[in-house]
């Protein structure tokens, strides 16, 4: 029996490219073009890659980016309606993807070990150069228009605004690389997890009675807002063209992440990838990484000298770029628009800029150091999103000033 599908995204609510009119709302039409072509690439990586594990780490960052665009699971967004409109559904899965990956993560980080491979947390310390980096980025977000996990699946869903947010991104994540040791020599308190003065099972207790709070909190203060009229259609078909709801949205980001730090050894993470694409860039036009002492740790140079192909995050970015593409294209979603505001260029180039800086000397995004940071029950991760938020507020008032709109 068919079932009302629920609608995530403003997108999905107006008719486009790909998309046909059905009683009064959208029926999809796969774009087989977009999906071939983004198949095509996904096989030729695989066969590129040089070992399974790698092969394996793309292919959940496909899963991720499918999940993402499907479920337009959006960070950004969600924050600024919640700061204007006091709409809570989106935070609502936000805190619901944070108490399951909570639970997912701690009996293996307390372990330290899965099949003998070492197990490692988004684990970073909470001090001033985190709460400055998440401001900037909170400022950012709102003028690019998407956080670390948005820009990279707007990009790859055929927005081209979001890829030069994306090219400015890794040019401020670069920037910031070179300014790390000042940064770092900031006061920091010296616990990182909850768990180390707590044991698991007690810091597990309080961050999801934290999190119940939090959940109580909105929904006696927020707002839902009218559900919009949509598409009936089966299961599978919802499952293959989207949307999805966002709590099946929260338990996949959730459920991928915990299989990216049973593969990787650490939890997702996004923008060391930026970063270092920034880094390599700079290479060829003759940076000498011997100046940035950032750049002379042993982890850093390797990165700089082997294939991007070898490194975990930027194959896992890939991966989302492509596992965005295929959605759009299941979805008949695909539908770059060229024309870009002098304005909004402006903030697209000056968001990127800002979330790139931000998010190096902050140990992360609205995922490495929010999403996996929270789960692997890092203080920092707390103190990135209350910073965050309070450079969203700042963001979502300028946002006019560049011709944005905050409807």
């Amino acid at each position: 029996m068919n079932k009302p599908l629920n609608s995530l995204s403003d997108a999905d609510k107006l008719p486009s490219a790909g998309v046909t009119r059905f009683s009064g709302v959208s029926r999809k039409v796969i774009q087989w073009g977009v999906v071939s072509i983004a198949s095509l690439l996904i096989l030729v990586l695989i066969a590129v890659l040089t070992t399974p594990r790698l092969a394996l780490l793309l292919l959940l960052g496909v899963a991720l980016g499918v999940t993402l665009q499907h479920g337009a699971f959006g960070f950004t967004s969600a924050y600024r309606r919640f700061l204007l409109r006091r709409e809570i559904p989106a935070l609502q899965a936000q805190l619901l993807m944070l108490a399951l990956a909570t639970l997912l993560f701690a009996p293996f980080l307390s372990e330290g070990e899965f099949f003998g491979r070492g197990l490692i947390g988004a684990w970073a310390p909470a001090g001033l150069q985190v709460a400055a980096g998440a401001f900037l980025f909170g400022i950012g977000m709102q003028l690019g228009d998407g956080c670390g996990s948005g820009t990279l699946y707007k990009a790859g869903s055929g927005a081209p605004r979001m890829v030069i947010t994306l090219i400015a991104f890794c040019g401020g994540s670069f920037w910031a690389s070179l300014h790390m040791g000042q940064w770092q020599a900031l006061p920091s308190l010296q616990t990182q997890s909850l768990a180390e003065p707590l044991g698991y099972p007690l810091a597990v207790t309080l961050q999801l009675s934290f999190i119940g709070l939090l959940a109580l909190l909105l929904r006696r203060w927020g707002v839902q807002p009218a559900a919009s009229p949509t598409l009936r259609q089966t299961f599978w078909r919802r499952l293959l063209t989207g949307p999805w709801t966002l709590p099946a949205a929260a338990l996949a980001l959730a459920l991928l992440n915990l299989a990216t730090l049973l593969t990787a050894g650490h939890p997702w993470t996004i923008t060391w990838g930026f970063t270092l694409w920034g880094a390599k860039t700079a290479l060829l036009f003759g940076w000498d990484p011997t100046t940035a002492p950032f750049w002379n740790g042993a982890f850093q140079q390797s990165a700089l000298q082997m294939n991007l192909l070898r490194d975990v995050t930027s194959v896992m970015d890939i991966g989302v770029l492509l596992g965005a593409l295929s959605a759009a294209g299941l979805g008949g979603r695909f539908m770059p628009s060229f024309h870009i505001p002098l304005r909004s260029l402006a903030a697209a180039i000056l968001g990127g800029i800002m979330m790139g800086y931000g998010a190096r000397i902050a140990y992360g995004c609205n995922i490495g150091a929010f999403f996996s940071g929270v789960a692997s029950l890092s203080l920092h991760g707390w103190l990135w999103i209350i910073c965050a938020l309070l450079g969203s507020a700042v963001g979502v008032r300028w946002r006019p000033r560049f011709g944005l709109s905050n409807r």
